[in-house]
């Protein structure tokens, strides 16, 4: 792989972007994600985190009212910048501007740009005095939300012999989206999709009208006594996510301090289009006194499974989290089992002091029972699981603790806790120590680990953040974690080791510049002689170095040049990939584009980076093999109400006579996509 002319190349669109002051319209979605997500893995679900983050970008705080939990939840300010806001607040009395946050000590230009995009000052005039149908009809954000995509090659799906097997649908990706909502008072939302190959169908048998996935909510906050209420789909998260996590696990990778504590959000609409994330029922959360708040929840899903009859009983073998149902066999998997969840959640506040009980009681309607396997012993089976946890979390000055500990119903235990601080005005540390046993069972938990669930861990984590200068950032983080059990892929106890670390330069408004390093070890099978299973050590090395500038107002230039390694016994491989990006807007016309060049040898070096789509759209695409990769996007805003995207991207690889795999699978070494949306305001 030549990389010395990419590099070169890099360094020289550095060093021209120096001196340049940062565009109004770069605080935009693709830095915030810069700087939570800077390592990007498939592990996470993307789709759910970013229309979360999208939720607290479209709906902002009122920043008289958020407390610390709130602000944290935000990823922006450190525990210090936090206590000097609410200290602020509270020694002068409420903000009557934005701009009013110039004043408070310790915060800088840099850190006001980040937090701007989520928060609010209500204007003082302003009273709440009319009615609801008057306010949705004419204060409320309101918009539909159209949007197609299509491959432009046809899959073998589309054209398998096996009538079991073909996909019934049309090629095409529709989704449709009704939205309306003011901060603090309401919200109310309609989703429709239908994935490609899915056909449109209207049958109460198969519990189908017309779209294969519809999703509601109507959301009332901030009525008296009554906080929050949602009648239809919601996500629910409390304590540190060991119990109820919602789709808000960051995992690592990304920010080092403040994403390693969840916080109490609560009650949240769910609009995502993942199609196995959210509750369906009803929540409501009611101040009992100035201290005690109480927050119930009842729901009923219907889920994929795959469900077995034997001896004239039936038990589910496999919970599906695809969404898919385009041929006969995903059809059959379609909301096979039903799903009942019942919740309730104490909580007590006073001053800098939260604690919480909370209870989650979760009921199938046929028992699951996973195909037995080395690995999965100690995994949940049967029809019920009751979890129940406490927490604490404590706030006093410029240090935060929290902490929760769990067990699940006739099985083991979780507990998590750790500390934030900021020891200095440019030094933070966080400290976060973790024991979960085999047996413990939390499917809606989604609490900090390594594994892809909060079981069969023990772990201690360290992560820091030094602040140089105004100009330079160095923040990294160690993680030392221990498996007790054996464990998928790898069928002995073990232990591995994660650190990352990451520079982060950014000498004006218009300039940023990182560049970060992470070191994997784990253990994993290495063969089967006999009854015993040998396994070995792995190393996995991702390095990426970025750089976005800006010229003028309009035009925005990134360059990101990323690779990995990958070591196994003697074997040795590698990966790069470089993107460079440029986004330019003229008028009522926005233009952005990507050209990507990649070389992976094998799986285990695929490649990973966001990628801009339109809309409430994330795009996380996999590089793998050798290739180019093209994107063009045009955003048009036709008028203030109307605006119209089109997305086409293109991938081409080297030495290949097909792409993808079994139903998924291309003829050919071209893969290319359209998408097209439109968003009406009113």
């Amino acid at each position: 792989m030549k990389t010395f002319p990419i590099l070169l190349s890099f360094l020289i669109a550095c060093y021209y972007c120096h001196a340049q002051d940062y565009p109004r319209y770069q605080i935009d979605i693709q830095n915030i994600i810069d700087d939570a997500y800077g390592y990007q893995e498939e592990v996470l679900n993307y789709d759910e985190l970013y229309e979360n983050l999208l939720q607290f970008r479209s709906h902002p705080k009122n920043l008289n009212k958020i407390d610390a939990d709130g602000l944290l939840e935000l990823h922006v300010l450190t525990p210090a910048q936090i206590q000097s806001l609410l200290t602020y607040r509270a020694n002068v009395g409420e903000f009557v501007s934005i701009y009013e946050l110039q004043a408070v000590p310790d915060f800088d230009l840099p850190i006001i740009y980040k937090l701007i995009p989520f928060v609010f000052v209500p204007d003082p005039s302003a009273v709440i005095s009319r009615g609801l149908f008057q306010r949705i009809r004419e204060e409320g954000d309101h918009y539909l939300l159209l949007r197609y995509g299509e491959s432009l090659q046809r899959k073998a799906g589309f054209t398998e012999s096996d009538s079991s097997k073909q996909f019934k649908g049309s090629t095409g990706k529709l989704a449709v989206r009704l939205r309306s909502s003011r901060p603090g008072d309401f919200s109310f939302g309609l989703s429709f999709e239908k994935d490609e190959g899915e056909p449109m169908r209207w049958s109460t048998r198969n519990k189908q009208y017309g779209f294969d996935y519809s999703s509601f909510h109507l959301q009332l906050v901030n009525k008296g006594r009554l906080k929050n209420i949602i009648l239809g789909d919601f996500q629910v998260q409390f304590g540190q996510g060991l119990v109820l996590g919602g789709g808000f696990g960051m995992g690592k990778g990304g920010e080092t301090i403040t994403s390693v504590r969840k916080s109490n959000i609560g009650l949240l609409p769910y609009t995502s289009f993942y199609e196995a994330g959210a509750f369906r029922g009803i929540a409501a959360t009611v101040e009992l006194s100035r201290k005690f708040i109480i927050t119930n929840f009842v729901a009923r899903n219907n889920r994929d499974a795959r469900v077995v009859e034997n001896e004239d009983a039936e038990f589910i073998t496999t919970l599906q989290t695809t969404g898919l149902h385009r041929n006969e066999k995903e059809m059959a998997m379609r909301k096979q089992s039903t799903e009942t969840n019942a919740g309730i959640v104490l909580q007590f506040k006073h001053q800098g002091l939260e604690a919480g009980i909370i209870s989650h009681y979760l009921s199938y309607d046929k028992p699951l029972t996973k195909k037995a396997a080395l690995y999965n012993q100690f995994s949940f089976s049967g029809k019920t699981n009751l979890n129940n946890s406490i927490y604490l979390n404590y706030n006093w000055q410029n240090i935060s603790f929290f902490s929760e500990i769990a067990n699940s119903m006739q099985a083991g235990s979780g507990f998590i806790t750790g500390v934030l601080a900021s020891l200095h005005p440019t030094f933070d540390l966080s400290l976060v120590g973790r024991f979960y046993q085999r047996n413990y069972h939390a499917l809606y938990g989604n609490a900090l680990a390594e594994n892809t669930t909060a079981q069969n861990e023990q772990a201690l984590y360290w992560g820091w953040k030094y602040r140089m200068n105004r100009r330079w950032t160095a923040s990294g983080y160690i993680d030392l974690f221990v498996f007790p059990w054996i464990k998928f892929r790898n069928y002995q106890p073990s232990r591995g080791s994660e650190w990352l670390a990451k520079i982060d330069y950014t000498p004006n408004r218009k300039v940023k510049f990182f560049v970060q390093f992470r070191q994997e070890e784990k253990s994993r099978n290495q063969s089967n002689e006999g009854p015993l299973y040998i396994s070995s050590a792995t190393r996995k090395q991702n390095w990426v170095v970025s750089s976005v500038f800006g010229i003028g107002q309009k035009l925005r230039l990134q360059t990101r040049l990323q690779g990995s390694n990958f070591k196994f016994n003697s074997d040795y491989s590698g990966g790069i990939a470089v993107m460079q990006d440029i986004s330019f807007e003229a008028g009522k016309f926005e233009f952005s584009a990507r050209y990507a060049l990649f070389d992976t040898d094998d799986f285990d070096n695929r490649q990973y980076a966001y990628e801009k789509d339109v809309l409430l759209a994330y795009s996380l695409p996999s590089y793998y093999g050798r290739g180019v990769r093209h994107l063009a996007m045009l955003e048009y805003k036709v008028s203030r109400s109307l605006t119209l995207w089109f997305r086409y991207t293109q991938t081409r690889y080297a030495h290949r006579e097909e792409i993808g795999t079994d139903l998924e699978m291309i003829k050919g070494d071209l893969e290319s996509d359209v998408k097209f949306q439109a968003r009406l305001k009113f």
